[in-house]
């Protein structure tokens, strides 16, 4: 994809900008209207300044701390205080795309004018992305609720020019360095703008927009998986047929099978074994029920991207200044609708990756292949095929179905029993980044295994489809033959699955799939 600028406004993101500008880097533009707003809003939070009732965030400590008023000169100090106190990260570096989703989506609610924010602390977080400037945020900090707070002021605490970040080309250095050689002026928090800065569920949003991306183009890659299985393993077509699929009128069923359809498509080795000689009745489940997997997983899918667009048409902060002009609490910072799709997409994952394992383990065993070599050996018992890419596939499947244990049903009491139920929204976005990848990896598998299989039934030839991705694949990776070395052939099929090649090369044939 190439890189371009995304205009940051009144209206919502599309989860294709959050992907554009985490994943591409493109840069980022506040439009003319947000500009107005948050000046305007601006303006709403300094008549406040020197009012004397409490206003949160204002004129008040934070949290359990809110009960403190703060004197007019010591408010400055509390913003930067807030940030460099928040900034408690531990762990890992968080990867930059992340990161940058994270900053992104935060801006986005600042050009809502529903801040309080000043223009200047806006055009910079914009200026930052648009450098490609990456505070360093860890793993550990937020509990997905009052925001992600920890990432966030991470990210705050760089606009400042403090703490590490990255370069675009990915050399650590300091922010104020950074921000210095790109001219851009380090902010200097006024009244309510730490806060603004740090409490919003941008970090696990960011994640589930990458997530539901990624899941979109692996649910197609799992009816190609599935598609050359059935096809290798001698299997019929017969159950893919729309008239059965309107039957169960579930949506992203019939797209399954649709696909199935479209890849197995003219199959010599379907025609070969499409006549009375074959007793076989039915197909085991990992084959005949695949669109019902598949299809049930690409509805959850579809759930999630729905909540994610509410949640990128939403200005979460608290205070808000609302449009009539009143600054309220409110609790839309809690993460919970982000955390359960965080947690259902886990969960679809993992059922989607054993479903996969299984197809791989019918190709291996002799008794269940239909006349291939036990494991895909060359030479059984001299050679073992591809018997322990099955393991490699089931380790990660077993480590999925842990990962879909949900995070959202937890919750540890915080900040003085003030903050008494939290969403670990940001938790669970992180194991479903694991869990896609464990996806991707074991579908690569699959793919590698259904490949070589297809290839033992040689003299009959695959369907057009099976054979464009079997020849996209064989590019990198040698065919049927003695034992090789196989780790990097596994991590040829990844990449092949990972980048996007393996669907391109299906789709030359069969054009887009759904």
């Amino acid at each position: 994809m190439t890189a371009h600028t995304v205009t940051v406004g009144l209206g919502p993101l599309s989860i294709e900008d959050v992907v554009s500008v985490a994943r591409h880097g493109a840069t980022v533009v506040l439009s003319p209207e947000s500009e107005a707003e948050i000046t305007r809003s601006r303006d709403i939070i300094e008549s406040l300044a020197s009012d004397p009732a409490p206003h949160y965030g204002v004129s008040t400590g934070f949290g359990a701390l809110a009960t403190r008023h703060i004197p007019v000169a010591l408010r400055a100090q509390l913003q930067r205080s807030l940030v460099r106190s928040h900034a408690a990260g531990s762990g890992p570096e968080v990867e930059r795309e992340v990161v940058r989703a994270l900053m992104l989506l935060r801006l986005s609610t600042l050009a809502t004018g529903r801040t309080g924010i000043r223009l200047e602390t806006a055009r910079a977080y914009a200026a930052v992305l648009s450098a490609g400037i990456t505070p360093v945020v860890h793993e550990y900090g937020s509990l997905g609720c009052s925001g992600d707070l920890a990432p966030l002021a991470h990210c705050a605490l760089a606009v400042m020019g403090e703490g590490p970040v990255r370069l675009a080309d990915g050399t650590l250095t300091d922010a104020a360095s950074a921000l210095r050689d790109q001219g851009i002026e380090p902010v200097v928090l006024a009244e309510k703008e730490g806060l603004a800065l740090i409490n919003g569920t941008d970090g696990m949003l960011g994640m589930l927009a990458l997530a539901i991306t990624d899941l979109r183009m692996l649910l197609k890659v799992a009816d190609i998986t599935a598609a050359m299985s059935v096809e290798g393993l001698m299997g019929t077509d017969a159950v893919f047929a729309a008239d059965l699929h309107e039957l169960r009128p579930q949506q992203g069923q019939a797209l399954s099978a649709a696909n199935i359809r479209a890849v197995m498509k003219g199959s010599p080795i379907r025609a070969s074994h499409r006549d009375e000689g074959c007793t076989r009745v039915q197909d085991a489940y990992s084959l005949r029920c695949a669109p019902q997997v598949a299809g049930g997983a690409r509805d959850t899918v579809e759930h999630a991207a729905r909540v994610a667009g509410y949640e990128l048409a939403s200005a979460v902060d608290n205070p808000v200044v609302t449009k009539d002009g009143r600054v309220e609490s409110n609790g839309n910072f809690h993460g919970a609708p982000v955390a359960y799709v965080l947690d259902f997409l886990a969960i679809v994952a993992a059922d989607l990756a054993s479903m996969s394992e299984r197809r791989t383990d019918r190709f291996l065993d002799k008794a269940r292949n239909h006349g291939l070599n036990a494991f895909l050996a060359d030479d059984p018992g001299v050679d073992s095929g591809h018997m322990i890419a099955q393991y490699t596939q089931a380790a990660i499947v077993s480590e999925m179905k842990r990962l879909a244990v949900p995070a959202s049903v937890d919750s540890i009491p915080s900040s003085a029993m003030q903050e008494d139920h939290v969403s670990m929204g940001w938790s669970g976005a992180r194991k479903l980044r694991r869990s896609v990848d464990g996806l991707t990896r074991v579908l690569a598998v699959e793919l590698l295994t259904a490949a070589r299989g297809i290839e033992m039934r040689a003299p009959l030839q695959p369907a057009a489809a099976s054979a464009a991705v079997i020849a996209e694949l064989r590019r990198e990776v040698d065919g049927v033959g003695t034992d090789r070395f196989l780790a990097p052939e596994i991590e040829a099929a990844v990449e092949l699955v990972a980048s996007g090649r393996a669907l391109a090369a299906v789709e030359t044939v069969t054009g887009p799939l759904r």
